[in-house]
Formats: C-alpha cells, sequence, structure tokens
C-alpha cells in the first residue's frame, strides 16, 4: 500500500494543487524546515505526555533508556520494530502524506483534519483478530477495538493537523513514533504510588495538558516551518 498509494495521490491532484508546490512537497517532502519539523512537534507531543512520563521517572522505567541493552534487544523483537517504526511510518505516509493532499480538494481544512483519520482509526481493527486468537472473547476484543478505534482516530486529527501546519511528513512520523511507544496513558496506575507521588503525577497530568493546549498553535505556526502549501488552518 506505502508504494501503491503515491500513485493514487498523483492520478487524483489537480493541477491548481500543483501549482502551489511540487508533487513531493504536497505530500511534506522537502528539506526547507526539515529541522525544526523534527524537534518542535515531537517537543510539543512530549509535554502532553508530561504525566505519563513523570510515572515512569518516578518507578524508575525512565532509566532504561540509557541502557543500550534496552535498545539492542528492542530492535530484536519484530513486534517492537512493527509498533514503533514500521506502524507510524506506513501509517503516517498512507493517511497523511498521500491521503490530506486528495482530502484538501474536495473538503474544507478542519473537515479534512477530522474524516481522515476515521478511516484511520477503522484501519486498526485489524487487531481484533489478534486478540481473539489471543483468547478474548469477541464481545470484549470488539470492545476493546472500539476504544482504540476511539483515541487513534483523536490521534490522527492531531497527526493531520501537525502535518497542514508544518507541511512536514516528517513532522508527523516522529509524533506518531513517540505515541506508539509510551501508549495510551494508563490512568488506573496512579493508585500504585504513594499518596504524595500521586498529586504530582496528577498535576504532571494537568500541566503537560494545560501547555500543550497553550503551546499547539504557536508552536506549529507555519511560517517556523517555511510552510507555503498548506497555510489553511
Amino acid at each position: 500500500m506505502m508504494l501503491f498509494a503515491p500513485f493514487i495521490t498523483r492520478l487524483f491532484l489537480t493541477e491548481e494543487n500543483l501549482n502551489k508546490g511540487t508533487f513531493f512537497e504536497q505530500m511534506g517532502l522537502r528539506l526547507s524546515g526539515l529541522i525544526m519539523a523534527t524537534i518542535f512537534p515531537l517537543f510539543l507531543t512530549v509535554v502532553l505526555f508530561m504525566g505519563p512520563l513523570s510515572m515512569q521517572y518516578l518507578s524508575g522505567l525512565l532509566k532504561l533508556y540509557a541502557e543500550p541493552v534496552y535498545w539492542i534487544s528492542n530492535w530484536q523483537d519484530l513486534v517492537w520494530v512493527r509498533n514503533h517504526i514500521m506502524a507510524p511510518l506506513s501509517e503516517e505516509w498512507v493517511f497523511r502524506a498521500c491521503m490530506m493532499p486528495l482530502l484538501l480538494q474536495c473538503l474544507d481544512p478542519l473537515t479534512a483534519v477530522f474524516s481522515g483519520p476515521l478511516l484511520f482509526g477503522i484501519a486498526h481493527f485489524h487487531h481484533m483478530l489478534e486478540q481473539i486468537r489471543g483468547g478474548l472473547a469477541i464481545r470484549t476484543a470488539l470492545m476493546v477495538s472500539l476504544f482504540q478505534f476511539t483515541y487513534t482516530s483523536l490521534f490522527g486529527a492531531y497527526s493531520a493537523y501537525i502535518f497542514l501546519r508544518t507541511g512536514h511528513f516528517a513532522a508527523s512520523l516522529v509524533a506518531h513514533i513517540f505515541c506508539n511507544h509510551m501508549g495510551f496513558p494508563n490512568f488506573s496506575a496512579v493508585i500504585y504510588f504513594p499518596p504524595l507521588q500521586r498529586v504530582l503525577i496528577v498535576f504532571c497530568f494537568l500541566l503537560g495538558l494545560g501547555l500543550w493546549s497553550i503551546m499547539l498553535v504557536p508552536i506549529t505556526n507555519p511560517d517556523i516551518y517555511d510552510n507555503r502549501i498548506y497555510r489553511v488552518i
């Protein structure tokens, strides 16, 4: 699909859009602003996960990231490689780089940002088969998949917004890799920490969400990334 999708995009892109920038620029592949696009959206996403990161710090899990053995063993795990590398790469390529330019031809930007990710969420229903094979009841697997559909659609909207604001494929890719690494926040795990640490963790959750909300628009300003194509939101 990664190989096939760009041909579909090129086939249906109008000349009017191509006059705004090259085919590769429409897909977010350009050098101008690339460094900023790999740093700022990642930083923004890290801020959003301030709560889970504080839990990892307090539990000592954060120290693992400094251990070379941790990364070596992960690269030998094909499931880890799929979740952290291949899934973000293929999904951002198809659903953002290839799909968003086409959606913008027939939908207004905000509609495109929230409708495209619904297809992205639906694409995750194949995990239901893995869960059933793993022993989950069909009803339970369906509920899990519906929950996954909800938060992957929300993330897809965030990723599409980043893509359009920065005009870079790399921006949504690094955010996706980090989100896949962190997973959905485990709010229930907060109760296993001592009382004072619980207060700190909850504060970090709220602070991260607040700072992310404040910084979302200014830190994705198209001017920072020399985005002259998708100045639409």
